[in-house]
């Protein structure tokens, strides 16, 4: 079984992240189904995700029926990696010789032995089996037995149970444990395999010391992000074999040449939509919805200046697969966030935040969207002191929280920490109480990120 290809966006994934990852790892599926030869295994593509769900992805996921995500907290190579699937097993009851006839069969050195319920028990192999032999030849020795009992005596053994001579010690490890943590504890141990279990203590698969002489490096692919500081941790331990982005070209850097494709478009869906069209591949509605909600979002409904007109003839080919009125669709998808008065603070702050380095030091940018200005800054106490707390932990110079009206079109800019920083950027006073009104700025990548970065 090949491992999967991960497909995942940045940090503190907003709905772009996730559905680019989606839509770009179910593209990659349906090609590598279309070029595989006759009896060869395609690549599997996996969508992964570096945090929680947005609420608005949720809700379009939960609408669509579209599976959610797995959640990855770093891209280290795992056990998963290097063990073989599906080891041979054998109950507990049985006896010697089948385990021998099995060993022979499938040709290999060890086998799982396990209860009747199949959860894990222990671990018998050849050499085990030979030790059973061997202590009977020092019987025949030390004891002076004659050759006769002693052959007796082995063709007895044949008959007792597998478990009279299994090794209950073996090491085992989660399928997900790091691999580089694993290994110094499998070459430490007197045993050259360890089980793999999943949760139910079920074994799932077996790694053996030769397995982990070269150490694997996972392949990934990145959307909606190209930057280490915005990538999963053990970036620098993966294989990037591709990435898809519509950001500032950041420093991910790439041993042998790779896909890249950048474009100053409003969102990565929107590149993920072209690429399907260029390669003529149908997308269905489940994908066109997804594609279609992370466009919406990302554009603030097409009213972000980072909306271009490929954005616009991209949601007009998508809201066309669904039958859709693309407005009233990204005006539900941003409905599904809920109320913003219960929502808890962290994820109203920093759900959709962003780090940048500015000179020695790093400013976090986040941004919430509303369709109610004032009930968000009912809670303004609330988000500051959340926001103070965020730089006492982090060490960050100043944070940033655009809190976006999608109705108003503005952003109320609202700033703790070193705020000279972003008065400078756009030549404002903005001060600890009631923040500052920035008519027309709806885009943290274009009207202000690149601003701060700049000034």
């Amino acid at each position: 079984m090949a491992t999967p290809i991960l497909v995942v966006g940045h940090k503190n994934p907003d709905n772009d992240a996730i559905c680019a990852a989606i839509g770009y790892a179910w593209l990659k599926n349906e090609l590598a189904a279309r070029e595989v030869e006759d009896g060869e295994e395609p690549p599997v593509y996996m969508p992964a995700r570096l945090g929680p769900l947005p609420p608005e992805s949720a809700g379009v996921l939960d609408k669509w029926g579209i599976p959610t995500p797995m959640i990855i907290n770093n891209l280290y190579a795992r056990v998963s990696d290097v063990m073989t699937y599906n080891p041979i097993c054998i109950h507990a009851g049985s006896k010697i010789i089948e385990a021998g006839r099995t060993l022979r069969k499938h040709n290999v050195q060890a086998l799982v032995v396990t209860n009747e319920d199949g959860t894990y028990k222990g671990l018998v192999s050849t050499r085990m089996i030979a030790n059973r032999y061997i202590s009977a030849t020092d019987v025949l020795e030390t004891e002076g037995a004659s050759e006769m009992s002693v052959a007796a005596d082995l063709i007895a053994s044949l008959d007792q149970k597998v478990d009279t001579i299994m090794e209950h010690s073996i090491l085992t490890f989660a399928a997900d444990a790091r691999l580089d943590e694993s290994v110094a504890d499998l070459m430490n141990q007197p045993f050259r395999e360890a089980v793999v279990l999943d949760d139910d203590n079920i074994p799932i698969g077996i790694v053996t010391r030769s397995d982990i002489a070269v150490h694997p490096h996972r392949k990934v692919i990145l959307v909606d992000h190209n930057e280490i500081r915005q990538a999963a941790n053990g970036i620098e331990d993966a294989e990037v074999v591709e990435i898809i982005d519509h950001h500032r070209i950041g420093d991910v850097s790439t041993i042998t040449p790779i896909k890249f494709l950048n474009m100053p478009v409003g969102s990565s869906a929107t590149i993920v939509t072209l690429e399907a069209q260029r390669l003529g591949v149908d997308i269905p509605k489940h994908i066109a919805a997804a594609l279609l909600s992370a466009i919406m979002t990302d554009t603030v409904v097409l009213k972000s200046p980072t909306a271009t007109p490929t954005d616009k003839l991209v949601v007009d080919y998508l809201a066309g697969i669904l039958g859709v009125d693309p407005t009233e669709f990204g005006i539900e998808v941003f409905s599904f966030r809920g109320g913003d008065d219960d929502m808890p603070i962290d994820e109203l702050v920093s759900a959709d935040s962003k780090e940048f380095p500015l000179g020695d030091g790093t400013v976090l940018i986040a941004q919430h969207e509303t369709t109610n200005l004032d009930l968000v800054m009912g809670r303004e106490k609330e988000m500051r002191d959340y926001m103070r707390g965020l730089i006492e932990k982090k060490g960050y110079d100043c944070i940033l929280l655009m809190v976006t009206d999608i109705i108003a079109e503005g952003s109320q800019f609202i700033c703790e920490g070193n705020r000279r920083i972003v008065n400078r950027a756009f030549n404002i006073e903005c001060t600890g109480d009631g923040g500052t009104w920035m008519p027309g700025i709806l885009s943290r990548k274009k009207q202000v990120a690149a601003r701060i970065l700049e000034a």
